[in-house]
């Protein structure tokens, strides 16, 4: 027996079918003894809408697109544990895609905007510029950005200068001059601004002791454990080694320590060392560092989306989220031992 079509209602209502999609709609406009016709009609063939056509006919997709570099790093899946969990409860598809060059990003965002169509979009950390933000405004799809340093656009944020501020004047506080700091590399394809601002913080709070930031003192390369392993063995080999490094995140930290390990130094006896993010390996490896509420944010962002999506006209929307600082077992006040070391 095929299924009972919104035809078949028509028919037996003795109505057209955009009347019966006005009726399935609740639309004002039918008349009361034509809107109880087509309900009978409705109850009398057993007709169920076809969900998916129902969401389309009302312009929604129940879907909403996740965007975000670097989709494996810990501190994104973070973010997405976030937004899954504020997702969880409100019948909505998550879709992730993931950018790694200014080119994909743009024909992603085109294809977002001219043949996706999802409720909502949400960008995590992808650079963007206010042109992309205007053009996404301008073909209503309501959009929050993460950790996309765009004012007057709905975003939740938190600011990494300040950040990288409060990590090298916690070292400062405990009498560390020769400080580190080791960073993703500063200019990409996609411009982030991220490890950026974090280093700018870093180099303020020097030059506002007193000490003028050294460039051997900052090396950058791509992200990761091994990348950053090997920075510190560079920066360790120096003439004058520092006595703190400043790791622009938790995963890069880890690799100071496997240096560490490498020479023998005791940490924090001999060497200090500070992370970023605050990622659950961070509280197992007890890293002091920068949490930055990861999870909060991600979840936040979506909160904020599914407001919009039921209220797309509300007022610009500027969330700021507090960064903290937490002292593990990985940094300790300057010894004189650490002070005269060299390698």
């Amino acid at each position: 027996m095929s299924a009972v079509t919104i035809r078949d209602v028509a028919k037996r209502a003795k109505v057209g079918i955009g009347t019966v999609s006005r009726v399935l709609n609740n639309h004002p406009s039918v008349h009361m003894e034509t809107r109880q016709r087509v309900l009978e009609a409705i109850e009398e063939l057993d007709y169920a809408p076809n969900p998916i056509a129902r969401q389309l006919s009302l312009g929604r997709t129940n879907t909403i697109s996740v965007t975000l570099p670097f989709l494996t790093f810990p501190s994104f899946v973070e973010r997405l544990r976030g937004v899954q969990s504020a997702l969880a409860e409100s019948g909505h598809q998550l879709i992730l895609y993931s950018v790694q060059t200014a080119e994909h990003r743009d024909r992603h965002l085109e294809q977002l905007m001219r043949q996706v169509r999802p409720d909502g979009i949400l960008i995590l950390s992808i650079p963007l510029f206010d042109d992309h933000v205007h053009r996404l405004k301008e073909r209503g799809i309501p959009t929050v950005l993460v950790d996309v340093d765009i004012p007057h656009a709905h975003r939740v944020y938190t600011d990494d200068f300040q950040g990288g501020y409060l990590a090298t004047q916690h070292l400062l506080d405990l009498g560390h001059t020769r400080i580190a700091c080791l960073s993703d590399i500063l200019d990409t394809e996609l411009s982030f601004v991220t490890t950026r601002l974090r280093y700018q913080g870093y180099c303020q709070a020097l030059e506002d002791c007193g000490i003028t930031p050294r460039p051997a003192y900052h090396i950058e390369d791509h992200h990761g454990r091994a990348e950053a392993r090997a920075m510190a063995h560079t920066v360790l080999a120096l003439d004058e080694p520092p006595t703190a490094i400043f790791a622009c995140s938790d995963t890069q930290a880890i690799g100071v320590l496997d240096a560490a390990a490498d020479l023998g130094l005791s940490i924090p006896d001999e060497l200090s060392v500070m992370g970023y993010d605050n990622i659950r390996d961070a509280e197992y490896l007890n890293i002091s560092t920068i949490n930055q509420p990861l999870f909060e944010s991600g979840f936040e962002g979506a909160q904020l989306l599914l407001s919009l999506i039921a209220h797309p006209d509300d007022d610009i929307h500027d969330i700021a989220l507090d960064l903290t600082l937490i002292q593990r077992g990985t940094t300790a006040p300057l010894r004189a031992s650490a002070n005269n070391r060299t390698i």
